[in-house]
């Protein structure tokens, strides 16, 4: 699926993505200040999440509640040096645990993600709107 939206469309597209029933673990990729963050943050609030959402850029993962008492997991592997940190934080347990996992910066975890993911890519285009890819 491909989406071309500009800012204020954002809760539109989230809603398209949690209805077209991806994968819980999800990788979002695209270049430094494509919205990936601004994104996830308006999937968790799709989801139901009511709390104020933040980059994980320094804790490596924020969790969250949904009203519906499900559990979002948001990691930033940005500033990761091996994969053996990621081991050493339990990411296994968070991957396979059936919750919802939203992840920046996967490629520096590439050997650990599950088989079966969504991968989302986002790409700035020249006139400021976005195009999301979804498989």
């Amino acid at each position: 699926m491909e989406i071309t939206f500009s800012l204020n469309e954002i809760d539109n597209v989230a809603e398209l993505i949690i209805a077209s029933r991806p994968n819980k673990v999800m990788l979002f990729n695209g270049e430094m200040g494509a919205g990936k963050t601004t994104f996830i943050k308006q999937l968790c609030k799709t989801l139901g999440v009511t709390e104020a959402t933040s980059s994980p850029t320094f804790s490596l993962v924020n969790e969250y509640e949904t009203t519906d008492n499900q559990i979002v997991y948001h990691f930033d592997f940005y500033r990761l040096k091996k994969e053996t940190e990621a081991l050493d934080m339990g990411v296994d347990d968070y991957l396979y645990s059936g919750n919802w996992c939203f992840i920046e910066w996967a490629e520096n975890i590439a050997s650990l993600i599950p088989e079966s993911h969504s991968t989302v890519t986002i790409e700035v285009l020249e006139d400021g709107k976005r195009l999301l890819k979804i498989d």
